[in-house]
């Protein structure tokens, strides 16, 4: 079958708009039909340069969707369920999965060579195979993946809206809950309000931190940051380490979660001078795998016990975490319609990432049309 798609030839190029041909579900397979896709910031670290893929690759790894058929041996969906997709897919039987951090799947191994576990594509075009980002490509009208990279969800719920807790949402929300344990009564302080950030501080609110310190140098998200459950917002990470200091009668804060879009060595220190004895710097963004960005004091990471992790998904479970935060948002104790700030067309797919780089939106959705 045909499809068009977004497609990324090498880094520093825009995506261009292609029709391409797409292989019908396998054993374990599914067909989807997008109806929905999320401009996340990963996408912009291919174009960027931070991450090397396998190019040519069909952009997009947020994508909700309807599923038009399956393959043999699959038994987690079935024709016309709705479902939101986990650019992490998950098995449940590998090492990972089967001890609950299903967001380390090892078929994630493949998310960024495009193919399937087996080494197969099923995008090509122009006499080329084509991968899919993560093994998605939601940037694309329709798509054939993983079940094990689907979750059926509610089909009351809107799909332009449910598409966020395919990475964004989660990841946030994880980095709070999850990586960084915020427990009722902490205080917590996110660098970098995007997509992640707003989420990270969604779920430190959620979880009962007294106070949560958002650091964003645009006004446009420091105020988001303060519709979403921030406490105090600030430009800089000095005027927030001021703040936290006095808030805290000097024990600084529990918690530090860095979801800028490019970590740099200068955000990740600023995180671990901000939080006190026993303190947890969370770092969720992502630079350029061969660069360095963790540069703190031996002695006082160990004298002050403090503790420095990374966090994938949010360490969150795709299968479980999807549909419990879309259950929050049905409750209105979650706020999805709110970080949707534009709707694109799929033609309109740069258009959405420079806006996202010049710091005009939360989240910038494709929605494909009908």
């Amino acid at each position: 079958m045909k499809t068009k798609a977004a497609v990324l030839f090498d880094a520093g190029k825009p995506f261009e708009i292609m029709e391409l041909d797409l292989k019908g579900p396998g054993p374990g397979e599914v067909l989807i039909k997008y109806t929905a896709a999320g401009l996340c910031h990963s996408d912009l670290h291919l174009t960027d340069g931070d991450l090397t893929p396998r190019f040519p690759i069909v952009g997009g790894h947020e994508g909700a969707g309807i599923i038009e058929d399956v393959g043999p041996g699959v038994t987690k969906v079935k024709p016309g369920d709705h479902v939101v997709c986990s650019f992490i897919p998950n098995c449940g039987t590998c090492r990972y999965c089967s001890t609950g951090r299903q967001s380390l799947c090892d078929m994630g191994a493949t998310i960024l060579e495009g193919h399937m576990p087996d080494g197969s594509f099923r995008f090509s075009g122009g006499g080329q195979d084509i991968g899919a980002m993560c093994m998605l490509g939601t940037f694309a009208e329709r798509s054939t993946i993983s079940q094990h990279s689907v979750v059926k969800v509610d089909d009351w719920l809107p799909l332009e809206t449910a598409v966020l807790v395919g990475c964004g949402v989660p990841t946030g929300w994880g980095s709070a809950v999850y990586a960084g344990g915020v427990m009722a009564g902490d205080t917590a302080v996110v660098y970098g309000i995007g997509g992640i950030g707003v989420n990270a501080i969604q779920g430190a609110a959620h979880a009962g931190a007294k106070y949560v310190v958002a650091v964003d140098p645009l006004e446009f998200k420091r105020e988001a940051a303060l519709k979403f459950g921030a406490t105090h917002a600030f430009a800089t990470a000095e005027e927030a380490h001021a703040k936290i200091d006095e808030l805290t009668w000097g024990q600084l804060a529990d918690q530090a979660l860095v979801t800028v879009g490019v970590v740099d060595e200068e955000v990740v220190t600023h995180a671990f001078n901000a939080v006190g004895k026993g303190g947890t710097v969370v770092v969720t963004g992502l630079a350029a795998l061969d660069k360095l960005t963790v540069h703190v004091s031996g002695g006082i990471l160990t004298l002050f016990g403090k503790t420095i992790k990374g966090t994938l998904f949010g360490s969150a479970n795709p299968q479980y975490d999807i549909v419990r935060l879309l259950r929050l948002y049905d409750a209105g104790q979650l706020k999805l319609d709110e970080l949707v700030t534009t709707k694109y067309t799929l033609e309109q797919v740069n258009e959405g990432y420079q806006d996202l780089r010049d710091g005009k939106n939360l989240r910038g959705v494709i929605v494909h049309a009908e």
